[in-house]
């Protein structure tokens, strides 16, 4: 049997990635330099080539059909490799592309950014874009590349794997300690699982019922406002271990330091990472291992 025979129209077949990788038309539409109308005509030409419906289209936004999930699956990988072999035999590895982040402002200031470099210099033409949000990127959707998370992981329709860990600590400043602890307040940042803190009580048996607490919009907040002396900080010794060796920040009580589960998640699409997060992933299990 001829091979073309059993092939879809190719553009329809690009158009249809696009569109479920980015689970949107419009964006689809962006990255391809054409209309939305020209995405949405070659959807509907493969879907009448396979005889099958690919998505699911409804009032504002779409979801892939399990039929259109399970060729999505298929097919990218193919194409993926087709795109590696043109780069490889253009000899054009260093097409410059983006890598789009989503993270804690905390994250990208305290530990992330002060090691890019040594990213850059193996991966010139990967261009990495942090985009620092308290709020939760939506990576299934496209609206960043990949994510990395604080937490204990369970966030539905992504992939998440645990590459570091934490050790928690309660911290303040030197003067705030030698005034006693014992009034609190504990500094906070917002957060949808505020887990540390009850965690951290927990593990020690200590009530904490009687400390005020003082909500911060972040982490990088939190941090200043304990060196400044304004109370007690969950000290997450990741991001705090230069503050630590500066003697800016001093544990506040004598306990223990505590790991749980707690720690740092690279999240990624459902659907096959692409070449630069496949690096990038590659890259950051690395320096979490230094």
């Amino acid at each position: 049997m001829e091979l073309h025979q059993d092939l879809p129209p190719l553009m329809a077949l690009r158009a249809f990635e696009a569109v479920a990788r980015h689970l949107s038309f419009i964006k689809a539409a962006d990255e391809l330099s054409v209309t939305q109308s020209a995405i949405s005509h070659q959807v509907q030409k493969l879907e009448q080539f396979l005889n099958q419906r690919l998505f699911i289209r409804r009032t504002r936004a779409i979801d892939l059909t399990p039929a259109g999930e399970t060729y999505y699956r298929q097919i990218q990988p193919a194409l993926e490799s087709i795109a590696l072999a043109t780069r490889d035999l253009r000899g054009d590895d260093q097409q410059e592309t983006t890598l789009r982040i989503g993270l804690l402002a905390s994250f990208a200031t305290l530990w992330l950014a002060p090691r890019l470099a040594s990213f850059n210099a193996r991966h010139p033409h990967i261009h990495v874009e942090l985009l620092p949000s308290v709020q939760l990127a939506d990576v299934g959707g496209g609206e960043v590349d990949l994510a990395i998370r604080y937490g204990k992981g369970g966030w539905p329709k992504v992939r998440a794997r645990r590459f570091m860990g934490e050790i928690l600590t309660p911290v303040c400043s030197p003067a705030f300690k030698a005034q006693g602890v014992g009034k609190g307040p504990l500094l906070m940042a917002k957060s949808h699982q505020p887990f540390e803190w009850t965690d951290w009580s927990t593990h020690h048996g200590i009530d904490l019922a009687h400390y005020p607490s003082v909500m911060l919009h972040d982490y990088n907040i939190v941090v200043e406002a304990a060196v400044a002396g304004q109370g007690i900080a969950m000290g997450r010794h990741r991001l705090i271990e230069r503050r630590v060796k500066e003697g800016a920040l001093v544990e506040a009580f004598d306990t223990p330091p505590f790991m749980s589960e707690i720690g740092y998640w690279l999240v990624t699409p459902e659907r096959p990472s692409s070449h630069a997060a496949k690096c990038f992933s590659q890259w950051l299990n690395e320096v979490a291992d230094a």
